[in-house]
């Protein structure tokens, strides 16, 4: 269906590609990967038709069709959403404007000869229609944009009332009505939260013409694509298979390579030593010009650079309390839509929590109160003992200082650090030697984004809090991250679409919709194991006349057994934890007393009109001692509980993990 032949593109004095070469069939689904600036978008908007290539062609087949989901869109249209949709095609609505005009010419009358032939034409017009699907497309259209996440009161909106992520999802609603034969996607999954993402992934799965597409979603990769094209040193490799499995066959190739590459360094050693000893001697000449032939015709082999590997130790910081925030009673609207009431929720130490849920569902607005940066208007919201906050979100980025240098940018947030240990920090996080003095201002978006997430990073925190921090970044930068989340020791709360990342880092979910929460305590794939088997009990089930042995190793009553044994323990952990996790909270509001008392007369130790008074400086000095022993006991009683609470929240999460099925 498209042939692609000795593609070439320059961009600038940059070869992006030389000579690229590939078929595209009917049914394919492919991933096209690379790192950022390798020509991912400029190969498609050649096979668009969008710009053309330096060298060579991209031939699509007579009659087929390309629709283009491109990264940029704008709003070009005041139009309803479901009327932009409904009418993508522009057969269906060349053909609905035709029948308005016959209509209307029928209604004017204009003879019966003319009438008879006018009639003619509407009929073939309406059944040309009816074939194209016009009269279902509404009912296509709505399918579509609801399964994208649009709610039915979006239908109506104009288009130019949507931010550019809801037109990004329009545009890719009306590509999938038209159908093409060959679908384009840039970047689609960048604007789709969880729910919308997995809709659209069976959506590609069974569609019936081919997909070429880029993404930086590893679990969206390996859901719907079966070949890889990689970008790699100006050429195309092609993999069949999806992206693990490329992953794993380039890892072996690339060890092949290197072990290749040494052999021939060793072997180039020895033909250079022999050139060098006999080259002056006339005796050896032709011997010397035969090692010389054979160095020139050796073809080196050059091993790639690989995704760059770094660890990133983490300041230390202090230890928090036990219950880390508390959100008791919130109530949260905007205007006169109201997100939450009665809300709440406790995060306890240690915690590894990743809010889901559809885009609208609140799950910013719960991270934001949870930070400390959002008011609500009714409620309170409990910061833990000794529990230090640091937010991440994406206008962090329009915080950046355009002029600074990365170092410079780095040491606003550490000026204590010494040069070499900020170098560190940056390479952990793929910044070069030669990168650390380069202005912010000229930064890609998703260099933009590793900034800021090191300089959060950097900060001795014991409670993170991030919304999207994959926004921007490429696979390799993805990777990044989630090492450095694995090596963070504190409590984490973060939002993300990107499921390896909730899959490899989160030990609790929460659940938003529809302004209410549920918590489940487990990782991503036990989650979605539960919400299945949630469901299908919320569905009526029919009855069956199936043997009850083959019911039950059906994987959803596993998961239903499952469920039950799993709830069992959980109830048994939180009823004997419970007076150690009380007893932590009273110590932990007794301490706050006792240290602000301490403080205050540490305080009055410090004005010289406080020792006039030598009976009341002496019972000062007694109540000084007194708070400094009960602080020390407090703390001591404290870490004894604190531990033995951890002691028995690991046996909980082994005796949950060995739940036989």
């Amino acid at each position: 269906m498209l042939s692609v032949s000795n593609l070439s593109r320059m961009y600038g004095d940059q070869l992006l590609f030389s000579e690229v070469t590939f078929n595209v069939a009917a049914r394919d689904r492919i991933a096209l990967i690379g790192p950022n600036g390798s020509g991912k978008t400029t190969l498609f908007d050649i096979i668009a038709g969008k710009t053309s290539p330096g060298t060579g062609r991209a031939t699509m087949r007579r009659g087929a069709t390309i629709g283009y989901l491109e990264q940029d869109i704008r709003p070009s249209s005041q139009r309803r959403l479901l009327d932009d949709v409904a009418r993508a095609s522009t057969l269906i609505t060349g053909l609905a404007h035709r029948i308005q005009v016959v209509s209307a010419e029928l209604e004017e009358g204009t003879g019966d000869e003319n009438q008879a032939i006018l009639l003619r034409e509407l009929g073939e017009l309406q059944h040309r229609f009816e074939a194209a699907g016009g009269y279902d497309s509404e009912h296509e259209a709505s399918i579509v944009l609801s399964g994208l996440g649009f709610a039915r009161s979006d239908f109506q909106r104009s288009l130019d009332e949507f931010s550019g992520g809801w037109l990004m999802r329009a545009a890719l609603a009306r590509l999938l009505l038209l159908n093409p034969d060959l679908l384009l996607l840039d970047e689609p999954t960048n604007h789709l939260d969880l729910e919308a993402c997995i809709w659209f992934e069976d959506y590609l799965r069974s569609y019936q013409g081919a997909v070429m597409v880029t993404s930086h979603d590893r679990a969206f990769l390996n859901r719907v694509t079966d070949r890889i094209f990689a970008i790699e040193q100006e050429r195309i490799l092609l993999h069949r298979g999806n992206y693990d499995s490329f992953i794993m066959a380039r890892q072996k190739e690339l060890e092949v390579m290197e072990a290749t590459a040494k052999r021939q360094d060793a072997r180039i050693k020895q033909e250079t030593r022999f050139i060098e000893r006999f080259r002056s001697k006339s005796s050896k000449a032709t011997q010397v010009q035969s090692h010389l032939k054979r160095l020139e015709k050796m073809k080196r082999v050059m091993v790639p650079r690989t995704t760059r590997k770094m660890h990133f130790s983490f300041p230390a910081s202090s230890r928090g309390g036990e219950e880390v925030v508390a959100l008791k009673h919130i109530s949260k609207s905007y205007g006169e839509n109201v997100v939450y009431r009665d809300l709440n929720l406790v995060i306890h130490r240690g915690d590894r929590v990743a809010l889901v849920g559809p885009n609208g569902a609140g799950k910013t607005t719960l991270l934001r109160v949870l930070a400390g940066v959002l008011p609500f208007e009714k409620g309170e919201r409990k910061l833990g003992y000794n529990v230090s906050t640091a937010y991440y979100a994406q206008y962090q980025l329009e915080l950046l200082e355009p002029e600074n240098s990365l170092m410079a940018e780095l040491r606003r947030t550490s000026t204590e650090e010494t040069e070499q240990r900020l170098r560190g920090i940056l390479g952990a996080f793929l910044f070069g030697e030669d990168e650390v003095f380069k202005r912010v201002a000229v930064l890609s978006g998703g260099e933009k984004a590793r900034l800021a997430i090191a300089k959060m990073l950097i900060q001795p925190a014991n409670f993170l809090l991030m919304d999207e921090p994959t926004n921007h970044l490429d696979i390799p930068s993805r990777e990044i991250l989630t090492d450095a989340l694995e090596a963070y020791r504190g409590t984490l709360c973060f939002i993300t679409h990107d499921r390896m990342l909730i899959r490899q880092i989160a030990s609790k979910i929460i659940e938003i919709k529809d302004g209410t929460i549920d918590v489940f305590t487990g990782d991503y794939d036990s989650y979605l194991r539960w919400r299945e088997s949630r469901d299908n009990e919320e569905q009526p089930v029919p009855q069956r006349k199936k043997a009850k042995r083959q019911s039950e190793s059906s994987p959803v009553e596993k998961a239903r057994r499952r469920k039950l044994v799993e709830g069992e323990l959980r109830n048994k952990y939180y009823r004997s934890s419970a007076p150690i996790r009380k007893r932590i909270a009273a110590i932990e509001s007794e301490l706050e007393e006792l240290e602000r008392n301490f403080r205050e007369i540490e305080g009055n130790f410090c004005n010289p009109e406080h020792y006039q008074d030598g009976a009341r400086v002496v019972e000062t000095i007694e109540e000084h001692r007194k708070l400094k022993e009960s602080i020390a006991s407090l703390n001591e009683e404290w870490e004894r509980l604190s531990l033995q609470a951890e002691e028995m929240q690991r046996a909980f999460e082994v005796k949950k993990q060995n739940i036989p099925l």
